[in-house]
């Protein structure tokens, strides 16, 4: 083995260890927070703190859908997300139609769906509560949903990827009578696997911690996702961190889970992203 090589692993071995000791100083504070969530408050508040607690307790998450509203939010978080994903679908659809057909200012029109990333949502947000509020879809679902519901970068990543798609194999499913929706669902989309999981745990992350614009466009309790709920139940319950713990967990872990399913496609994703 040359010194060229003995270097190398040793680097190799020093960047391992290094992203190891980040990684556990990374998990330390979730890995806190969900074993917190079967604690009681004196097992939380205790010094010196104890890692594990005594005796695992569902209390906190019973009393957080029993005696909170969560499951009334958690409805609505996931009529919210189901919404995201059928706009993913629309996003998919546009970027599609942008790589793949010719029209008459395609690209002016492409190009001002790119300028409208460079607008922080900040600015817009005013002008389309106004327009939701006209069209009295304030304190709704509609209004909560219809805002986000497509989104200049999904449309972005879909053209970016669908210009890579062969020409001549769409031409060929034309040419056996393949209609255009059949070549976008049944060609285009199973191709698209690793953009779909890219923008698919975009589009669930923001979705299920939509918290600004559901704020600002539900009165009602009724209409509130998670991320509200979660932050009036640190107003209400304030001194009670173990039923905060159990809050944040439950808005953790599922996104968690779904990295973890589909970390596989989204480095894919990202790996086709940086080919282009």
């Amino acid at each position: 083995m040359t010194k060229e090589m003995q270097s190398n692993r040793r680097a190799k071995i020093a960047i391992g260890i290094a992203l190891a000791i980040g990684a556990i100083i990374w998990m330390i504070p979730f890995v806190w927070m969900i074993l917190s969530s079967f604690k009681t408050d004196a097992e939380i508040m205790q010094f010196p703190p104890k890692i594990l607690p005594e005796h695992f307790s569902m209390d906190n998450f019973k009393e957080l859908f029993g005696a909170f509203n969560f499951i009334v939010y958690l409805k609505n978080t996931l009529i919210v997300v189901a919404f995201s994903f059928l706009g993913m679908f629309f996003n998919a659809m546009a970027g599609f139609g942008f790589a793949k057909y010719n029209f008459k200012g395609r690209e002016p029109l492409f190009y001002l769906v790119l300028a409208t990333m460079m607008i922080p949502g900040q600015v817009t947000m005013i002008p389309v509560y106004l327009i939701m509020n006209s069209l009295k879809l304030t304190n709704t679902m509609a209004g909560i949903i219809l805002p986000g519901l497509v989104g200049a970068y999904g449309i972005f990543l879909f053209r970016q990827f669908a210009s890579a798609i062969s020409n001549e194999l769409l031409e060929a499913a034309r040419l056996d009578g393949a209609s255009e929706w059949y070549i976008f669902t049944r060609i285009v989309l199973p191709i698209s696997k690793p953009v779909l999981a890219v923008q698919g745990i975009a589009t669930f992350i923001g979705g299920w911690n939509s918290f600004l614009w559901p704020l600002i466009m539900a009165n009602d309790e009724k209409y509130y996702t998670l991320s509200v709920g979660l932050q009036l139940l640190k107003g209400q319950y304030a001194n009670n961190y173990s039923l905060q713990m159990a809050g944040s967990t439950f808005m953790v872990v599922p996104i968690l889970i779904i990295f973890m399913f589909l970390q596989k496609y989204i480095l894919e994703g990202y790996n086709v992203s940086g080919n282009k």
